[in-house]
């Protein structure tokens, strides 16, 4: 039974957590939490709650909330530590997890510099086994890479050319914006292509991010070159055998991402997420040895199933194609014809 901790419990710490507990080969020891607000009264129906520090234990001590010690008494006791916090934070953290001689995964939100392998379940889970951090990239990478890996593997690509269509910030979160403007990063290629490559061995990668006012999803326009032809049936009939991607339909009514999101409910699934990538049947066109398709990223639930293959990989569990099985079959993940 692999133990493992969550120092982080946000958007993503808390969808880990609540993954992790489904696996039959993993426990979760305990979560770390900064304060004790609504989350932490949720997360401690469920889970031991940790406090950050010393001084955060006392916080929880006064509000009623019954912390189980702090960080640093978590890591003696984990195989394992994923590593949620915000951005900028794991590599402090990375320190102690050193000092403490135990694993660490790392999220996207890091430098790739953090880890000596960043992580896709697809694509780069053999290379990631044994070792001692990791980081699974981030929701956009981790979309582009889920529908790129079955094209590379059966046709092959040389080049990759996609515009990002970010949301502002995520639904729960009311400080962020643009609230009324259309943002560009204005940097070419944006980040999402070199960290693309540190998953996906692809020679060119040119990406562009558009940060749009809403919080739903991410979606993103992809333009490939292949080594050789592909047609539209073939395509799909690859992307198919992957779970973790949904061909899906407009004219089922799912044109949107609002619509999508809507789907992720009917799906039952805890807050309804969407694990899976959708690409729309509709927008994908190849002629000769050009691709392109239109896709939708959940970008709050979409590095999950990720984040569980890891700790398998991490802790050196080598048969990929079953860890990927585990997980889907755990958390719901199945081919779906839309």
């Amino acid at each position: 039974m692999i133990k493992v901790g969550i120092n982080g419990y946000g958007t993503i710490g808390r969808r880990v957590a609540d993954a992790v507990r489904l696996q039959k080969d993993m426990s979760i020891i305990g979560i770390v939490k900064t304060k004790p607000d609504y989350v932490a009264v949720e997360a401690a129906r469920m889970f031991n709650v940790y406090a950050s520090d010393n001084e955060t234990l006392h916080t929880f001590e006064s509000s009623g909330i019954k912390a189980k010690g702090t960080l640093n008494d978590l890591v003696q006791s984990v195989d394992v530590m994923v590593d949620c916090t915000p951005e900028g934070m794991g590599e402090k953290n990375k320190e102690l997890y050193k000092k403490s001689n135990i694993k660490a995964i790392f999220q996207g939100g890091e430098e790739a510099k953090i880890a000596e392998q960043s992580f896709n379940a697809y694509s780069s889970y053999d290379k990631s086994v044994g070792k001692q951090f990791l980081r699974v990239v981030s929701c956009n990478t981790t979309g582009l890479a889920r529908t790129i890996y079955p094209i590379m593997k059966k046709f092959g690509v040389n080049s990759v050319d996609a515009t990002l269509i970010r949301r502002a910030t995520d639904p729960n979160d009311s400080k962020k914006g643009p609230i009324n403007a259309v943002e560009p990063s204005l940097k070419f290629p944006s980040h999402h292509g070199p960290d693309l490559k540190t998953v996906l061995d692809v020679k060119d990668v040119g990406t562009v991010a558009i940060k749009v006012p809403t919080t739903l999803m991410h979606v993103h326009s992809i333009s490939l070159k292949t080594d050789s032809e592909v047609s539209k049936d073939k395509l799909i009939e690859e992307w198919s055998k992957f779970n973790r991607i949904i061909p899906l339909s407009g004219k089922s009514g799912l044109s949107s991402t609002s619509q999508i999101m809507d789907l992720a409910r009917e799906f039952g699934r805890k807050r309804g997420d969407l694990f899976e990538i959708a690409v729309w049947k509709e927008s994908l066109f190849t002629s000769g040895n050009t691709v392109r398709y239109i896709q939708a990223v959940h970008q709050e639930s979409d590095v999950v199933p990720e984040n569980v293959d890891a700790i398998r990989a991490i802790m050196g569990y080598s048969d990929r194609e079953k860890s990927i099985t585990d997980t889907d079959n755990t958390m719901g993940i199945f081919r779906r014809d839309l």
